[in-house]
């Protein structure tokens, strides 16, 4: 399977932090099995949605909305600001085509200044998943700033939740596989 986990935060390095631990999770356990990708868009220049096609774009744009698209599994990191999604998040959800997530299994990793705002991905960013037919884990990763260490890790309790995350995910995904492959076999083309 083609998994790709993309920090969505154009400022600040917890998203980045925390991304960057679930890929080396993801790469210390399944490496061989699987091809990882990991994009983070601080280090891309984005352009804003104008309603193209993602084929239409060119450079980072292109890369990042193309990697989105190749993807079987998509970890979304995420800050929360101000209550709600960031718009760098909401941005590349509009580069792509209404059933961008058909037949992919996403999951989100988020981070938080607080423990008020830990259901602004079921409100808002899961419906966009769902609009855009996407199948989503259901439990994610919610980490506020006393979730990291001084040296800017993250905590053990993050740290076996994002393993957690990690193991749920690829036990979803190639259950999913599976029986959408089953679907297809059904038509014989």
């Amino acid at each position: 399977m083609k998994i790709l986990i993309l920090s969505a935060s154009t400022g600040g390095t917890k998203t980045k932090k925390i991304t960057t631990t679930f890929y080396n999770l993801m790469k210390e356990s399944y490496e061989t099995e699987h091809d990882i990708r990991y994009l983070n868009i601080q280090d891309k220049e984005i352009q804003f949605s104008d309603g193209r096609n993602y084929l239409d774009y060119s450079g980072d744009t292109l890369e990042v909305a193309s990697a989105i698209m190749e993807s079987d599994v998509i970890m979304f990191g995420a800050p929360i600001f101000q209550a709600s999604i960031p718009a760098a998040l909401k941005n590349l959800f509009d580069l792509l085509p209404l059933r961008a997530f058909d037949r992919k299994v996403i999951g989100l990793i988020i981070t938080g200044g607080s423990l008020r705002h830990y259901l602004v991905p079921e409100t808002q960013i899961k419906p966009i998943i769902h609009y855009m037919h996407g199948v989503i884990i259901p439990k994610y990763v919610y980490a506020i700033d006393t979730d990291f260490n001084t040296d800017g890790t993250v905590n053990d309790e993050i740290e076996l939740r994002l393993q957690t995350l990690l193991d749920d995910t690829i036990s979803i995904s190639e259950t999913y596989k599976e029986v959408w492959n089953k679907q297809d076999d059904m038509f014989g083309f």
